[in-house]
C-alpha cells in the first residue's frame, strides 16, 4: 500500500543487505567463519563488536580488521583464505536484483544505495553483482564516514542529490533503520519480500 504522492518523488533510495544481496559480514557469516576455521566465536565477536562500527566507516582497512578480530594469535589458517570465505558469503536474494535491473531501464528516476558496508565488501559486492547497473551512485558508510542509523548519513544523501525528504522513498528491510529514515520526513518503506516492493516500484515505471 502507497502512502505518498507518487507523482512528487524524485529519487529513490535503497538498502543492499537484506534487500538485493544477504548481508556481507553478519552474525550468522561468523559463526559459520567460526565452525569452518575451528575458533571460538564468542571471543572473536567480542573483538568484533568492539572494532566494527571503526570498520565500517572506513577508518580501518579489512586487514587492520582482521589482525584485531581473528589473527590476534597465530592461526591455522591464513589471512586470504579468511577473506575468500567472507565474499562468499554476498550471494543474491532471490529475484530481486535482476527483477531490478530491468525495472532501472524503465524508469526515469535515479537509484542511490544507502548502505552500511565496510569497504573492501562494498567494492567486492559493486563489481561482483554489477551493482552499478541499478544504482547510480552509493552512500556507503565506508565512503560518507556516517552509518545508519546516524541520520547523518540520510541527511548527506539528501543534500548531495538535492532532494527534500517527501521527495523520495527508500527502502531497508530492519525496521530500524527504517524508523530512523521516517523521522526524517523520508518516505521510507520496509521491504518485506520480493512481491510487495516490486508492486512499489512498478509505480515508477516511465518508459
Amino acid at each position: 500500500m502507497i502512502d505518498f504522492d507518487v507523482s512528487k518523488i524524485k529519487v529513490i533510495f535503497m538498502d543492499i543487505g537484506g534487500v538485493i544481496l544477504t548481508n556481507g559480514w553478519d552474525h550468522e557469516s561468523r559463526a559459520k567463519a567460526a565452525k569452518i576455521f575451528g575458533f571460538d566465536y564468542d571471543e572473536m565477536n567480542i573483538l568484533h563488536n568492539f572494532i566494527y562500527n571503526v570498520f565500517e566507516i572506513g577508518s580501518i582497512s579489512l586487514d587492520e580488521y582482521l589482525d584485531t578480530v581473528v589473527f590476534e594469535i597465530p592461526q591455522a589458517f591464513t589471512k586470504e583464505e579468511f577473506k575468500e570465505l567472507m565474499y562468499s558469503q554476498s550471494v543474491e536474494l532471490p529475484q530481486m536484483l535482476p527483477w531490478l535491473k530491468k525495472w532501472k531501464k524503465q524508469t526515469d528516476l535515479p537509484v542511490f544505495a544507502i548502505s552500511n558496508e565496510n569497504k573492501e565488501l562494498n567494492d567486492y559486492r559493486i563489481q561482483t553483482f554489477d551493482l552499478h547497473e541499478l544504482f547510480d551512485g552509493f552512500f556507503s558508510s565506508c565512503y560518507v564516514g556516517y552509518r545508519k542509523p546516524d541520520p547523518r548519513i540520510f541527511k548527506t544523501a539528501l543534500e548531495i542529490t538535492q532532494v527534500k525528504p517527501d521527495e523520495c522513498i527508500y527502502f531497508d528491510d530492519r525496521p530500524m533503520l527504517v524508523h530512523a529514515a521516517k523521522k526524517l520526513g523520508m518516505n521510507s518503506i520496509l521491504h518485506q519480500n520480493f512481491e510487495t516492493t516490486k508492486n512499489i516500484l512498478e509505480h515508477f515505471i516511465r518508459k
